[in-house]
Parts: structure tokens; C-alpha cells; sequence
């Protein structure tokens, strides 16, 4: 690809000596400089969401229900939740309102989780859009995360309404107007996840088998289900538990929707570093690797 680039002067310049006019050429399969790449992303941004919004709509399509199971699919869940841990079992784990506890942990992870294990094959989804047209790559993990974002749309209202309706019966409070933030930022944390894992995923395909493992994993140890606070005792477990982003995160909805309170401002402030650090760390990664996509996909 690196020759590709060196030779296009050397291209132009035989064209012009044959009174060719080779302005509005461009060499295909070659990575533009970091400007140039941000313009062409803005330039294709109508497209980007629109492919987002489309995609949300026609996915289940062929069900009678059509829609409808973006909100019944999340409802499903929490149900499932709720009868096995509140009902079924009957466990607190010395939690006030666990069953908000867990339908909170379980299904404002399920975002993350999905760029987690989906995001090493977003390139892959994409070949057929990657062989027949030229654009810049990063379009797909980022309309990934806005598809993504829009069925979440879907979730949050369920996840309040749920919890809501159960027993203890959170009632709404001014902090539940944090929601939007703490989802802006889920987003971006999201994001850099996706953009990571999409050139890994490309670079080391098998590493998509791994993802799924690694999601549950790390539902187990974010606090997810468990309360992971009370292990702060083990040091190695307390200092993975201060650097990772989604115990921050969840932390911040439940104290948000449960205790009616701003979280400290230590879980904000690491959960923003990891959202728009990992987003830029991981647009530079993929970046770096734009002129290879293409080529691996014809």
C-alpha cells in the first residue's frame, strides 16, 4: 500500500505529459492523513445514521411483532431476572431493592456486553459494503454504536418502568435526569470499545470466539449481578475493580436511579477518562490500519 501511494505522483505526472488531465483522480486503497479521514466521516454522516436507523428497523421485520420486540426483548429479560432472583431464589444479597439492583446492572450492561463480543466482527459484517464501495472504514463500528444507542432507546425506558413496578418501587427523582449523561458517556466508552476490537477482530479473527467469554466474565466482575464492592479487601481485586470502567458505570445508575444521589465525583471522572480516552486511543488504532481493510476484503 505504501508503494501505491509513492507511485500515484509518478502516475499523475505521465497522464499530464500525455495531455491527460488526472485532477480529479485519487489513488484508491491508500490511508488519507487524519484530517482528511475526519472530513470524509463528516461528509458521509447523514449516511451513517441513516444506515443506523434503518438497520434498527428492518431487523426483525420478517417477525409479525416487527418493532415491537425492541421493547419486549429487554421486558422479557427483566421479567426473567426478576422471577429467578426475587421470586424463585428470594436472595438480597444485603441489598435494599436487589431486584432493581440486578435488572439496573443486567440491562444497561447489555450495551457494552454486545460491543464487547460483536465488535471483533464488525468488519467482517461489513465486507460486502467494504468490496463494492469506497469509504472510510470507521463508518461501521461507529454506525454499530448508534444502532446500538437507538435500541437502547428502547431499553432505558423499560429498565425505569420495571423498576418502578416491582417492589421496592423506585419512584422517579431529579437524578434520574443524569440518565442522558451517564448514557453519553456509555456511548463513547462503547465506542472505543468497538473501534479497538474491530481492527483486532480483523487482525486476529479468532479472537471473536474469545469476546463472548470474555463479556460474561466480566459481567461477573463489574458488578453486574454481584455486589463486587465487598471483595475490595482482596488488593489485586480492588485495584481492578478502581480502574474498571463498568463498575463505575453502574454505579453511577444505581446511585442515580436507587438512592436518588449524584455519584462521587471519582466515578464520573474515571468512567470519562476511560469514554473519550479508549474513543480517541481506539480511532487512532483503527486509523493506523484503513489501507489494509480493503484490500483483505476483495
Amino acid at each position: 500500500m505504501a508503494d501505491d501511494a509513492k507511485s500515484a505522483p509518478r502516475i499523475q505526472a505521465a497522464l499530464t505529459e500525455r495531455g491527460l488531465d488526472p485532477s480529479g483522480l485519487e489513488p484508491v486503497g491508500v490511508r488519507p492523513n487524519l484530517g482528511e479521514y475526519l472530513a470524509q466521516l463528516w461528509d458521509r454522516r447523514h449516511f451513517i445514521w441513516t444506515d443506523a436507523r434503518h438497520r434498527v428497523a428492518t431487523q426483525n421485520s420478517r417477525n409479525r411483532l416487527g418493532s415491537l420486540w425492541l421493547l419486549l426483548r429487554p421486558m422479557l429479560d427483566a421479567l426473567m431476572y426478576y422471577l429467578i432472583f426475587a421470586v424463585v431464589l428470594d436472595v438480597d444479597r444485603g441489598i435494599d431493592n436487589y431486584p432493581a439492583y440486578i435488572l439496573i446492572g443486567v440491562l444497561m450492561f447489555r450495551s457494552t456486553m454486545r460491543s464487547i463480543s460483536q465488535g471483533p466482527n464488525t468488519l467482517q459484517s461489513g465486507r460486502a459494503m467494504i468490496r463494492a464501495f469506497t469509504f472510510p472504514r470507521a463508518s461501521l463500528p461507529i454506525s454499530a454504536e448508534i444502532r446500538d444507542a437507538f435500541q437502547m432507546f428502547y431499553t432505558v425506558p423499560v429498565v425505569l418502568v420495571m423498576i418502578m413496578a416491582i417492589p421496592e418501587h423506585e419512584m422517579p427523582e431529579f437524578t434520574w435526569f443524569l440518565i442522558p449523561a451517564i448514557f453519553l458517556l456509555q456511548f463513547f466508552l462503547n465506542l472505543g470499545i468497538s473501534l479497538v476490537m474491530s481492527r483486532i477482530g480483523f487482525l486476529l479473527p479468532d479472537v471473536t470466539q474469545l469476546m463472548t467469554f470474555v463479556a460474561r466474565l466480566l459481567m461477573y466482575t463489574s458488578g453486574v449481578i454481584i455486589p463486587v464492592d465487598r471483595f475490595l479487601d482482596t488488593p489485586v481485586f480492588r485495584e481492578f475493580i478502581q480502574v474498571n470502567p463498568i463498575y463505575h458505570m453502574l454505579t453511577i445508575y444505581r446511585e442515580a436511579l436507587m438512592d436518588g444521589r449524584v455519584a462521587a465525583p471519582e466515578h464520573w471522572l474515571i468512567l470519562a477518562a476511560w469514554a473519550f480516552g479508549l474513543t480517541l486511543v481506539g480511532f487512532l488504532f483503527f486509523w493506523q490500519g484503513e489501507e489494509t481493510y480493503g484490500a483483505e476484503q476483495r
